[in-house]
């Protein structure tokens, strides 16, 4: 009730909600109200009881589908990477084309090694202009599995395979994490800030692993 009290409702942003923006993405830069709403859209879909189909909602979500479709196009991949997984669980955000052209776009990126990296997703600039990391990540990886798994990539797919197999092999054994790093600066690894990433790579991963059982 709160999320949808507080949605816009009106004018060019009506369907999303008010993000902060400290020039940090993923999560608090300029693309980051479509991530939001991206993220609002999943949790919608995923509620238990049915809750999408509530009547008294589909107001909200009419809102909210024509601003994630409205807005799409002008996303870097990252976004439309979510927008991907989201249409897995949420009718009417993409049609099977579209999905199939996030899919083949997403593809074209696939590491040698198996992973993707969340560098190659957008175009992030660093703050402090350290040199980008662009080696396979647990979040641009884990991220991209779970996309393609919800929108029906077939398991034994070469490409879901692999990305599979690079979650597997990449976790951290001693502490659990997958690894992960800012896209906006070069951090320390073992503080608090400096795990962000990594947590959310964990939980794509744990999400995608999941999925392929």
């Amino acid at each position: 009730t709160t999320m949808w009290a507080n949605q816009e409702k009106t004018g060019a942003k009506a369907g999303a909600w008010i993000w902060q923006n400290f020039h940090f993405s993923p999560w608090e830069g300029d693309d980051s109200e479509y991530f939001g709403a991206v993220i609002a859209a999943i949790a919608t879909a995923t509620a238990p009881e049915n809750y999408r189909n509530d009547p008294s909602i589909q107001g909200n979500l009419a809102l909210l589908r024509g601003y994630l479709k409205r807005e799409a196009p002008a996303q870097p991949l990252e976004n439309r990477v979510l927008l991907l997984w989201a249409s897995g669980n949420l009718p009417g955000l993409l049609t099977a084309p579209e999905q199939a052209a996030i899919a083949s776009e997403i593809l074209a990126k696939q590491r040698p090694d198996g992973g993707w990296s969340i560098e190659t997703m957008g175009a992030f600039k660093r703050q402090d202009d350290s040199t980008p990391v662009i080696r396979s990540d647990g979040y641009g990886t884990g991220l991209t599995v779970l996309a393609l798994e919800e929108t029906g990539t077939a398991k034994n797919s070469p490409e879901l395979k692999r990305g599979i197999a690079w979650l597997l092999a990449n976790q951290n054994k001693t502490d659990g994490p997958w690894p992960a790093w800012s896209v906006n600066k070069q951090r320390d690894p073992a503080s608090d800030i400096g795990k962000f990433m990594s947590d959310a790579a964990t939980a794509f991963a744990v999400l995608a692993l999941e999925k392929s059982r």
